[in-house]
């Protein structure tokens, strides 16, 4: 029998109130609060997207790889795929080819869901 592939979720939840803004991002592992939209937003940057969907769809072997794929330089890449890492996106495999090494970033999540409560 076919084995499921398991979902996993990450949700953000954003409460709205007259004095301030607050959101929680809820995941297996961990939560991390924010408390200004700016730190949010720039978690969930189009930078961010695209590098989401180019290891959904492209599968790069290495960080380099995918800084290639995009279009970016490598320090760029690399500071993004680290927060989205903290924040439990993505894993880092480690990758030998020959007597190579390469940290392969995989996207570990399929869903991401936003909830605002206002």
């Amino acid at each position: 029998m076919a084995q499921k592939k398991r979902t996993k979720v990450r949700y953000v939840d954003i409460n709205v109130n007259k004095e301030n803004f607050v959101s929680k991002l809820i995941g297996e592992k961990k939560s991390h609060d924010f408390s200004d939209v700016k730190l949010f937003r720039k978690l969930l940057s189009n930078e961010k997207s695209r590098i989401l969907y180019a290891l959904k769809t492209k599968n790069p072997p290495s960080i380099y790889a995918l800084a290639k794929l995009l279009g970016r330089d490598f320090k760029s890449v690399r500071d993004d795929i680290k927060l989205l890492e903290r924040f439990g996106f993505i894993e880092f495999h480690l990758e030998k080819t020959g007597k190579r090494e390469a940290l392969k970033p995989v996207l570990i999540i399929n869903k991401l869901q936003i909830i605002i409560d206002i």
